[in-house]
């Protein structure tokens, strides 16, 4: 008589680098922001995998008297697992759920003529710490540690002269399970993951083994939507209600809301920088509460080149910001018209670098919505630039900025949850593109520096970029405008 086999092949525990990599994930958790934080469900199905640990069957069935002739394994098998989970920050959740990894099986042929089949099912609850790495914007890396109860139903039956003792053993057991894997956000509400895991699981007759699940599955999260940022507002003029009339209802006091973009491009681009793209997501947000209203977004230009290079610059700039309100911002292309204006339309004088600055723009004329109850909007994230000059060739800070890089740093530390990019530029007038790029990476650099040891800002909160010549603000055909060129940009990304 046989009692019941092993199931799962008792593997190593869990390696030490698994034990980093979980780790790593959820030492991360310093920085929250509150946008980032709230409740979110999904669900993973993949394929499962056990190790079937064939070695202990043959050996068991051959100290009770039979010699294996064939042994066939079901190690893989359909699983999936449904999960909710609260992320505290960008860095950190907690997640429960519950799992569904399949059932595994084995079929063996002994001499004399005779058999054993053995079958286990898995299911179970679980808790995890997640950790999670951004990688962009919407894309993500994360792992996971944690504990999980598991259920275990074995099912064995033997034929001819094999006899199981107890043919339908069960278990609860508690283990650890971990993993990792990749996060992508379709949009503010929906995403999708990749991962693959492991859990550490009792095959009910007391051998433990692992479990690995490859899955892909789909999150909600709830409560997100667009940023709410603030529309320009302008009440509408005040005006003396009609005398009353007996029995008649006061009029309702209503305010007009309306939003004008102004955007400004560098010389010859019509790529917006990322301070302008948080402008059309203001923008975007007024447009998504009153989904009647329609934009007209116009396109201009300086006088620097030909009249049909600068109309057809104008169109390109428009179609770009309307591509990115439809692509990036989810709103219907129908409520846009892109129009080019080319130089025909300046606001400012063509003779001054200020003037030409001011002429590479976009406009945006909104149709404008009346609202009784008003516009209860949240601010969107504010994005604000400082600029700092170099002299020729040099990285060094001047002086005369202590004090600008010190109202930063008290901003910085007055709102623990604030970063910024420092961005630098150069002129590149009389050297390579490469050490234009090398000179705007020090200025950058040294900006950042500047902050961490002069006025103790955290160097994990900052970032430095360099652009070379990529992004001139002037034209270099005059020394101020070179001069304007030679700057570091601090850009300051506030979530309210």
């Amino acid at each position: 008589m046989l009692r019941p086999q092993p199931l799962l092949e008792n593997r190593v525990k869990i390696s030490r680098a698994s034990w980093v990599l979980a780790a790593v994930g959820l030492a991360v958790s310093s920085w929250a922001a509150a946008d980032d934080a709230g409740w979110y469900v999904g669900t993973n199905a993949g394929q499962s995998r056990a190790k079937i640990d064939d070695t202990r069957i043959t050996g068991d069935l051959l100290a009770a008297g039979f010699s294996t002739t064939a042994l066939k394994d079901d190690d893989l098998h359909f699983a999936y697992k449904l999960f909710g989970g609260y992320q505290f920050n960008r860095y950190f959740a907690l997640e429960g759920g519950y799992f569904d990894l399949g059932r595994f099986g084995f079929t063996a042929n002994t001499n004399p003529l005779a058999g054993l089949t053995g079958e286990t099912k898995l299911k179970g609850a679980n808790l995890d710490a997640v950790g999670i790495l951004p990688l962009t914007d919407k894309f993500a890396a994360f792992a996971r540690i944690g504990y999980s109860y598991s259920y275990a139903k074995d099912d064995f039956a033997g034929y001819g002269a094999v006899v199981v003792q107890n043919p339908q053993p069960s278990e609860h057991s508690s283990n650890y399970k971990f993993g990792f894997g990749l996060q992508y956000a379709i949009t503010q509400s929906w995403g999708v993951r990749a991962e693959a895991e492991r859990y550490r699981v009792n095959d009910a007759v007391g051998n433990r083994g692992d479990v690995d699940l490859l899955s892909v599955g789909l999150l909600y999260r709830f409560g997100r939507s667009a940023p709410q940022p603030v529309a320009r507002v302008a009440p509408s003029p005040a005006v003396a209600p009609p005398e009353p009339v007996a029995a008649a209802p006061s009029p309702v006091l209503t305010e007009r809301y309306c939003s004008i973009l102004d955007i400004e491009f560098e010389i010859n681009q019509d790529e917006m920088q990322r301070e302008e793209k948080e402008k059309l997501r203001v923008l975007a947000t007024f447009l998504a509460k009153y989904p009647n209203t329609t934009a007209v977004i116009e396109g201009h230009t300086d006088n620097v080149g030909t009249a049909e290079d600068n109309m057809k610059l104008s169109q390109r700039r428009a179609e770009s910001v309307v591509n990115y309100l439809v692509d990036e911002l989810h709103i219907a292309r129908a409520r846009f018209v892109a129009m080019g204006y080319g130089e025909t339309r300046p606001v400012a004088d063509n003779a001054t670098e200020d003037g030409k600055r001011a002429n590479r723009r976009i406009d945006a004329v909104v149709a404008c919505a009346t609202d009784v109850e008003g516009l209860p909007v949240k601010p969107a994230r504010i994005t604000m630039a400082l600029l700092v000059e170099f002299d020729r060739n040099m990285a060094e800070v001047k002086p005369q900025y202590h004090d600008d890089l010190q109202n930063v740093a008290e901003f910085l530390k007055a709102h623990p949850s604030v970063t910024a990019t420092i961005e630098g530029h150069t002129a590149n007038t009389q050297t390579t593109p490469q050490v234009a790029q090398e000179v705007s990476l020090r200025r950058a650099q040294n900006i950042l520096n500047y902050l961490v040891e002069n006025f103790g800002i955290e160097r994990s909160r900052l970032t430095a970029e360099g652009f070379g010549d990529t992004r001139r603000y002037a034209y270099n055909t005059t020394f101020a405008g070179q001069q304007e060129n030679r700057r570091v940009n601090i850009i300051i990304n506030y979530r309210k």
